[in-house]
């Protein structure tokens, strides 16, 4: 295992300036994930990492050693691809012994391996398939075998489920956070998808046009966004957010609503602001801080009622996704499977505001 540090790590393609001065230490044995939308820069990172790609500036540490010099092969690291990589010809047992056999591996010992590698991934049974017998989401789990067998100090993973169905998908991110349970090896992983993110990460980096935007627990980055990007990106659905002037009164504050309407922030939310007594923000309230009022009882501090219409309603199931309006923009509830049924039904809801975040539409910062 090893610890990975990048100090300063510039990547230029021609006039695209991809990763700008990234610095990130990611501790010995820690699983972290690469996260932001196409084109951020988290691919190219990885890639730089893996020596895939040269840095144009800054400097790379593995395990303590500076590695910028040297070849992917001789960073002791193991990869895992999006598009799986495996040979067609070659048997499911030849796939995870290749490149231990390119080693000069003893046979005893890859005999070893393999089969250890095979037990873990549930997939003994296929050794003397061909990859094209194979459904995804078994030919993902032979990629994830061949990079194992290699006991790597660092494994590396480019987006490694995204050609599978939503099914599989939910399959393979319980396999791969169980697995890092049983090897403990570092892992870096790269995905656009927020859901993965917040469900194998320790620590998720945000990245944006090539820099982090904020990096840490999942909780933390849910929970404690320091801008709007951070708040939007991450969250299914994604966070409501809904211009308003807020308006501070000694240890008062209020949003209001162009539309008509306010809402009253709690103490503990109002103590934070200081400045201007009025200001234009952004209203960010996530669709799980909605409840289905009722029983006729006080609501706690900081929670307020708030009457509305189900102009959508999409069930799932367990829950029911229902857009409604606030201060004229729709905003979406997520509710118990059965709190709304009839599109057009007035609701009487409960918003919890103790958790809602406020951003500054100009410099797109959270500041309370």
């Amino acid at each position: 295992m090893a610890d990975v540090k990048l100090s300063g790590v510039h990547k230029y393609y021609g006039n695209v300036h991809a990763v700008r001065g990234v610095d990130l230490s990611i501790a010995d044995g820690e699983f972290a994930v690469l996260v932001g939308p196409s084109g951020c820069g988290k691919s190219t990172l990885l890639r730089t990492i893996a020596g895939l790609e040269d840095p144009d500036d800054g400097t790379i540490t593995i395990g303590g050693a500076v590695v910028n010099d040297l070849r992917p092969r001789e960073r002791n690291i193991a990869m895992v691809f999006q598009n799986y990589a495996l040979y067609p010809y070659l048997t499911v047992n030849e796939n995870i012994a290749f490149g231990l056999r390119a080693r000069k591996t003893p046979e005893i010992e890859i005999r070893k391996r393999v089969g250890e590698a095979a037990e873990m991934l549930g997939i003994g049974n296929l050794l003397q398939r061909y990859p094209r017998q194979l459904s995804g989401g078994q030919r993902q789990r032979v990629a994830i075998g061949r990079a194992i067998v290699r006991k790597a100090d660092l494994f590396l993973f480019d987006e490694p489920l995204s050609n599978l169905d939503a099914q599989l998908r939910d399959e393979m991110r319980s396999e791969i956070k169980r697995l890092h349970h049983e090897i403990t090896t570092t892992m870096i992983y790269v995905t656009h998808d927020q859901v993965e993110a917040m469900t194998l990460a320790d620590r998720i980096v945000l990245l944006r046009d090539g820099k982090i935007e904020q990096q840490g627990a999942p909780l933390e980055l849910f929970e404690q966004p320091r801008t709007g990007f951070v708040a939007g990106f991450l969250g299914s659905p994604s966070i409501n957010l809904i211009p308003a002037t807020l308006k501070t009164s000694g240890t008062a504050a209020e949003a209001v609503f162009k539309s008509g309407g306010s809402l009253t922030l709690p103490p503990a939310k109002a103590a934070l602001l200081s400045g201007a007594e009025e200001r234009q923000v952004l209203v960010g309230i996530r669709p799980q801080h909605f409840s289905r009022a009722g029983g006729g009882g006080p609501l706690r501090e900081g929670v307020v009622s708030y009457s509305a219409t189900a102009d959508l309603i999409q069930p799932t199931g367990t829950r029911t996704f229902t857009t409604i309006k606030i201060g004229g923009v729709d905003a979406v509830a997520e509710l118990q499977a059965h709190d709304v049924t009839n599109h057009g039904e007035r609701i009487e809801l409960a918003i919890d505001l103790n958790r809602v975040v406020l951003i500054d539409p100009a410099s797109g910062l959270v500041i309370a």
